[in-house]
């Protein structure tokens, strides 16, 4: 039981981090890995796609590890880190970008919420002046976005 309370620990510290990341090292130093995400170029793949590897290093190294030396709390650690990574792609590159054609459809509240938030961080094209940097947590402002439009739509 410990194990899965690590594993879910892990997974909601996960976007706190993802927070932390995107604003101070993807929108900082590792902006030039980053840029082509938010500057969109042809080709179905961009530089920022190496994210997902040097993401999953963590993950891979703590499952690796932490089998191999049977410390299950760390193993734990790095299922949370995938479970997140997973949902992530899910929510980031399918729901959001549609990269995959899945989901494109959905007039789910939540979903109309997250693109809100994702479209208002990428209407800044440069590493500068960017908001909403988390992915699975949005602000109170897109959720009230949402239910305006809803009561619009309803008038």
């Amino acid at each position: 039981m410990i194990y899965i309370l690590i594993t879910l620990a892990t997974f909601c510290v996960m976007e706190g981090i993802t927070w932390l990341t995107h604003r101070y090292i993807m929108h900082g130093f590792l902006w030039y890995l980053h840029e082509d995400h938010h500057q969109k170029g042809p080709g179905f793949f961009e530089k920022n796609d190496a994210f997902f590897i040097i993401f999953a290093i963590p993950s891979w190294l703590c499952i690796m590890l932490g089998s191999m030396n049977e410390v299950y709390w760390v193993v734990s650690i790095g299922a949370g880190i995938a479970m997140y990574g997973f949902a992530y792609f899910l929510v980031h590159e399918i729901i959001i970008h549609q990269r995959i054609k899945l989901f494109t459809r959905s007039n789910n509240r939540y979903i109309r919420a997250i693109r809100w938030a994702h479209k208002m961080h990428h209407k800044h094209l440069d590493k500068h002046e960017g908001e909403s940097f988390g992915m699975l947590i949005v602000a109170k402002k897109y959720w009230d976005k949402v239910r305006k439009d809803e009561m619009m739509q309803k008038r």
